[in-house]
């Protein structure tokens, strides 16, 4: 049994930021990070699949906005890397959620100075620039309510509308640090920004294109696959009803209830195999002593 469990972890951790190396999670001994194990942040982002469900949907949910399309349209090699992407974007969380301060800290200003170079004009001839605060908020907010709506299906659904507004609270810190601002910091607050932003938000050919390759994005093995059709179809379900009507999705409820069984079933699998992923490796950090 602990050949199968280790089998899986390592088709787990192929997925992960983890796979990119260069971030050493267990040291130095002591370092809480930016926010700690007591932190709500944690608590949401210690569980891989959801929020690697998570991930999916927030990256769909994010193309909507046409200048945020734009700059990973014209600056990324998503279309042939989707999984790199994937992977880069999960080692980001991660290291800000988990990692020891100072690699927090720099993750945070290279990510910051890969933005300024983000620039050019968007297809209706607007220009836009990652570094803008208002487009920094748009990207942080579609991350951050589709990784807590992930866990509140998969891991925790009866976590307190207190601890949920703790949540925004603790992840509006990463978000300020890169330049965004006017952050959402409460449940209430992210509904209304969202509902507010819909008018701005676009499915155009681009969006379809970007959705296509990420739901049909390779797996990195024959073990890993079956893996990433689960997550792709709990992605598009976590999606806010009014975004998936606009993409064109239209699950009905017997296909509903199929890929939130299949992702609870999923989440309790990987769960039970995971000894060396981001959260674990942080847990042995802060315990040795300093």
């Amino acid at each position: 049994m602990e050949a199968v469990r280790a089998a899986i972890e390592k088709q787990v951790l192929s997925l992960t930021g983890l796979a990119l190396g260069g971030v050493d999670f267990e040291n130095p001994p002591g370092d809480p990070g930016l926010f700690g194990p007591r932190s709500i942040i944690w608590q949401v982002h210690r569980d891989f699949t959801s929020m690697l469900c998570g991930g999916v949907s927030a990256l769909l949910l994010q193309m909507l906005h046409p200048l945020a399309l734009a700059g990973v349209w014209d600056h990324s090699n998503f279309r042939e890397d989707m999984i790199g992407r994937l992977r880069r974007t999960s080692q980001f969380v991660s290291v800000t959620t988990f990692g020891p301060t100072a690699e927090a800290e720099r993750l945070i200003a290279k990510v910051k100075a890969i933005h300024l170079r983000v620039t050019g004009v968007g297809s209706d001839g607007t220009p836009y620039a990652a570094s803008d605060p208002a487009l920094l908020t748009w990207v942080h907010v579609a991350e951050s309510s589709r990784f807590l709506a992930s866990h509140l299906r998969y891991r925790n659904p009866h976590l307190s509308r207190d601890l949920q507004d703790q949540y925004y609270r603790e992840a509006a810190r990463v978000a300020a640090a890169l330049g965004a601002t006017a952050i959402p910091q409460s449940c209430a607050e992210v509904e209304e920004y969202l509902q507010a932003m819909r008018p701005q938000l676009v499915c155009d050919e681009r969006t379809q294109e970007v959705a296509r390759i990420l739901l049909k994005a390779p797996a990195p093995s024959a073990l890993a696959r079956p893996l990433g059709g689960v997550v792709m179809q709990a992605g598009i379900d976590l999606l806010p009803d009014w975004a998936q009507r606009q993409f064109g999705f239209h699950p009905g409820a017997l296909r509903r209830r199929l890929v939130r069984t299949g992702a609870a079933g999923l989440g309790k699998v990987l769960g039970a195999s995971m000894r060396n992923g981001s959260y674990q490796r942080a847990v042995r950090r802060i315990t040795q002593p300093s």
